[in-house]
């Protein structure tokens, strides 16, 4: 006898930065249903958690049960879609899934409250809609609710170095001035000024922490993207079209560059 649960991921941030030079760090997340974490839980007299991808230890397991009041009983198996350290939200889904599978009763809030004592900084994805929101990540809290964004379509992939989220990283560029603009142009439904904005925040993280010669943007022109978006800790990097206008030789594009585990999905719309 067994329970199962699915949580789907994210791909990297549509925007991601401080609020002001000493402000906090704030990001607009980007969820991507095909990237999902599948997890079961079996009854067993001890607690443990296997996972191919290594993206929940054992240790940590414990922890986030112990945190939220949960048995230490049962074996969890997990299976991610994210690659850990890819800036799709592998950790985060991993202690989402455990806290469905367990049973919990938290409140979305508690449940990132809890992720966010055993992460340091953790993703929205226990929350609905997290692209409709301003979340401080290092808090755990919705700095401000965000209009729907209009329907986009997205091909992207892994490149360079995989690396997981440092809680105590703040180097990070100020994007006071893309969040002041995110509202109006998502409430105009202008997709064009969306992917702007977009890039303009991949552009600046890029700058400061980006690998030599990051091909992400030169692609964007090659494929006549509206714009990046990218995981400003990890390596997703994706580009945004409107609704059907992938143009057939994006993917091979990609290919050619290097980027690995490619993914094309829908975001936005009600």
């Amino acid at each position: 006898m067994h329970i199962k649960t699915s949580v789907a991921g994210h791909f990297g941030e549509l925007l991601q930065g401080r609020l002001g030079p000493d402000g906090p760090v704030a990001l607009v997340s980007l969820p991507c249903p095909k990237l999902t974490l599948n997890a079961w839980a079996f009854h067993s007299p001890t607690l443990s958690v296997y996972s191919p991808q290594r993206v929940l230890p054992l240790t940590t397991a414990r922890r986030f049960l112990n945190r939220i009041g949960a048995p230490l009983i049962q074996r969890f198996v997990l299976q991610s879609q994210m690659p850990p350290g890819g800036g799709a939200g592998a950790s985060t889904a991993s202690l989402v899934a455990l806290s469905r599978l367990s049973g919990s009763d938290l409140s979305d809030i508690d449940l990132a409250q809890a992720c966010l004592a055993i992460e340091g900084a953790t993703d929205p994805l226990m929350l609905p809609r997290p692209e409709q929101l301003l979340w401080s990540s290092r808090q755990a809290e919705i700095l401000h609710h965000l209009p729907a964004l209009p329907q986009f379509e997205v091909l992207g992939g892994f490149y360079g170095q995989r690396c997981r989220t440092n809680p105590k990283d703040q180097n990070f560029a100020d994007i006071s001035d893309l969040v002041e603009e995110w509202p109006v142009a998502a409430k105009a439904k202008n997709l064009e000024a969306i992917a702007k904005l977009s890039t303009l925040s991949a552009k600046r993280n890029l700058a400061l922490r980006g690998e030599p010669h990051d091909p992400t943007l030169q692609i964007a022109n090659d494929i006549n993207a509206l714009g990046v978006v990218v995981a400003h800790t990890g390596a997703a990097r994706g580009f945004v079209f409107a609704p059907r206008s992938v143009p057939p030789k994006a993917r091979a594009r990609l290919i050619q560059a290097g980027f690995s585990s490619l993914v094309h999905f829908k975001a936005g719309g009600l």
